[in-house]
């Protein structure tokens, strides 16, 4: 399917490793010029290396802490107007409200919901300008799904969730469509990295991490691949009918309990 993408011009955050150079590789692979950004200079100029030797597009890569206001701004500007923007920085911790300090909730706060919410605002006033782009929120299942032990993950996703169906339904009537996608189960670099912890310490053995996914309807964790190609046809224009909604992407697991 042609996706008519060649040309336009992508900015990704946490784009070094993961979903976020998953994205990357599969918007190059499409044509589009790329902005990376992440806190990891070596890292980017690794995923920078990569995409370039396999596709022929401009890649730029932009080392910030995106916790902080002012690199958003920073980025923002340094970039000009993109056609597509996918906001992806940041993890939030796993903890209960008893066992959250201040402290480490605005840590994560700042980082994956104002991070998307400063850097969104300063992108859809641009977009809006122009009549035209796309933006997507990586947020997760725990903002539909909210659970006690993920309790400020499961708010941030919440907020995300909701700006992107606001912004969604607001935007598009002047060409610019927002979506949030939420991932799950997919086998990133940190998600294998913590099952291999977790089979270590239950098993005794890292190597039986795969075992944690046997729970899940089509018993596996998605690939990086997967995820990325429904958020690279979503930023086409062969998605040009959504908008203010919010895509999973776990292979039924959510749906299944």
């Amino acid at each position: 399917m042609e996706l008519n993408l060649k040309g336009r011009t992508a900015l990704i955050t946490g784009a070094s490793r993961g979903i976020g150079y998953g994205v990357a590789l599969h918007l190059a692979a499409e044509g589009c010029h790329l902005h990376l950004a992440s806190r990891n200079a070596h890292d980017l100029e690794s995923a920078r290396r990569r995409i370039t030797e396999a596709h022929p597009v401009e890649v730029t890569i932009h080392a910030l802490d995106l916790s902080r206001e002012e690199n958003m701004l920073t980025l923002a500007r340094a970039c000009g107007p993109v056609d597509i923007l996918i906001n992806n920085a940041g993890a939030i911790p796993h903890a209960p409200i008893t066992a959250f300090d201040d402290q480490s909730w605005k840590e994560g706060w700042d980082l994956k919901v104002f991070g998307f919410i400063n850097l969104t605002r300063e992108v859809y006033r641009e977009m809006l300008a122009s009549r035209r782009g796309v933006i997507i929120n990586i947020a997760g299942l725990a903002g539909e799904r909210p659970t006690a032990n993920y309790i400020a993950g499961s708010m941030g996703n919440a907020a995300l969730m909701a700006m992107s169906r606001a912004l969604g339904a607001e935007g598009v009537g002047q060409g610019v469509r927002v979506i949030a996608v939420n991932p799950g189960g997919i086998a990133t670099e940190r998600q294998t990295e913590a099952l291999m912890a977790r089979a270590k310490h239950k098993f005794g053995d890292e190597s039986r991490w795969q075992e944690f996914a046997v729970n899940r309807p089509i018993k596996r964790l998605g690939t990086v691949a997967e995820i990325a190609d429904v958020i690279v046809f979503l930023c086409s224009d062969r998605a040009s009918y959504i908008s203010g909604t919010v895509i999973t992407v776990d292979a039924g697991a959510s749906a299944a309990g």
